[in-house]
């Protein structure tokens, strides 16, 4: 069972949701504290495990049809074993959600409700949102952007257009990953009776959708100066990876497997570049 936890829950995406937390709330309050250290926790593996648990459990019947599931990219459990990753998502999480509203405020408590709701509503029955055309690539970007958020709002940081406009490129971002993301799912999705935003503007325009939102995302960090201006260039390894897609027709879309696989990596990449950016800033603002 712990076997299969650890593979529900997606190791290799751990750290998108716990890095955007722990960077936001460390550059707002400037010291290692149990806040940071159990936030980074739930957002590094109870976070993960619920979001990741539920989307396998609730999209079960349709990922038996997708060929890449099964592996790093989605679990796929005996129907016995469903009830068990519910139970477990639901339990590791309860003690730090408990902890974090103890040490938070109404502010905290609600962008952490409206991210937990995100992780629920995108699977689960009666919400769904995965199967909304662009609710679901808005809901799937809520799921790595509001632990940015939540960080921010827990350390009681103050809000200004730079940092409104990081937080808005960052959505952008998310939003483009997922409709990219969806693109190689469009036959075994329309197979299955599964809506997206790939079945809905087909794998072409999805494609050139996730490209517009990389580049909007990458022109809005030129905005707002140095260093964070710099990783404004950061988009230009997801559109190369995206680019060769850009013609891609339905029937043909599982290939863009294939870039989906270069953009897992690109993000440990580019994450290592954004860690060095944001030393730069901590070190211009101690």
């Amino acid at each position: 069972m712990i076997r299969d936890l650890l593979a529900v829950s997606r190791p290799l995406s751990w750290i998108n949701t716990a890095y955007p937390f722990a960077a936001a709330y460390l550059l707002v309050a400037r010291e290692v504290d149990l806040p940071l250290v159990l936030g980074t926790l739930f957002f590094l593996v109870p976070y993960n495990l619920a979001m990741y648990g539920i989307n396998d459990v609730f999209d079960y019947a349709s990922d038996l049809a997708n060929p890449r599931k099964g592996g790093v990219e989605g679990a796929l459990l005996d129907p016995a074993r469903h009830r068990g990753v519910l139970v477990a998502a639901a339990l590791a999480c309860a003690p730090f959600v408990a902890f974090l509203a103890i040490v938070g405020s109404p502010w905290s408590w609600g962008v952490l409700g409206v991210s937990l709701f995100a992780v629920v509503a995108y699977s689960a029955p009666p919400f769904r949102f995965k199967e909304v055309p662009v609710l679901d690539s808005v809901t799937s970007s809520t799921h790595f952007v509001s632990p940015a958020v939540y960080g921010v709002v827990l350390a009681g940081g103050a809000w200004d257009p730079a940092l409104v406009a990081i937080l808005a490129a960052f959505f952008l971002w998310g939003m483009a990953s997922h409709a990219f993301g969806a693109v190689q799912d469009v036959v075994p999705d329309r197979d299955g009776g599964i809506s997206s935003i790939a079945t809905v503007l087909g794998a072409r325009g999805t494609v050139r959708f996730a490209l517009a939102a990389w580049a909007a995302a990458g022109i809005l960090l030129a905005t707002v100066g140095s260093p964070g201006a710099w990783a404004g260039l950061l988009v230009v390894p997801y559109l190369w990876a995206a680019w060769p897609y850009l013609n891609v027709s339905d029937a043909d879309s599982a290939r863009a497997n294939r870039g989906w696989r270069r953009f897992l990596w690109i993000n440990f990449a580019c994450g290592f570049v954004v860690t060095m950016l944001l030393i730069v800033f901590a070190i211009r603002t101690a």
